[in-house]
């Protein structure tokens, strides 16, 4: 496996991690500003998003942080240590997507206006967190930019 040293490194990577609790998820860091991910198990499994605003940052040689605010009011944390298979998330899900899971399971990209109605009809709170490990299953480098990867 290549060795993370820089941002370079990271960005353009397609990974796929599998949480302590069973939850499988694949993101692809696009560029600098922007991720694709689908959910292939857990509470959301079947959602995916195109073109996710995030900010990421190197914390330090070869281990990096992306965090994100979803259209749903999902807050999201994720540290990445590629170099040791390991990875971690803190996922704050809003009530209503703990109550309401199944409205999120679609293309997000083809219903952001659902999603801000949810947001706005059900409660927020108390957040359900998600504290949880993961191991890295897959890393594969797809370049930047490219649309084939989590499509």
């Amino acid at each position: 496996m290549k060795k993370f040293t820089n941002l370079d490194d990271f960005i353009g990577t397609h990974f796929i991690y599998t949480y302590d609790n069973g939850w499988e998820y694949e993101l692809y860091v696009k560029n600098e500003n922007t991720i694709d991910y689908r959910i292939h198990g857990g509470m959301v499994a079947g959602r995916w998003v195109k073109n996710q605003e995030v900010s990421l940052v190197m914390l330090t040689e070869g281990i990096y942080k992306i965090a994100w605010t979803e259209p749903t009011g999902t807050d999201v944390a994720l540290d990445f240590l590629p170099n040791e298979e390991k990875m971690h998330g803190m996922i704050f899900f809003p009530k209503w997507v703990e109550e309401h899971p199944e409205i999120t399971v679609c293309f997000q990209n083809d219903f952001i206006e659902l999603m801000h109605e949810s947001r706005e009809k059900f409660e927020t709170y108390p957040k359900y967190l998600v504290p949880e490990f993961a191991k890295i299953t897959y890393v594969g480098k797809a370049g930047k930019n490219n649309d084939d990867v989590v499509a």
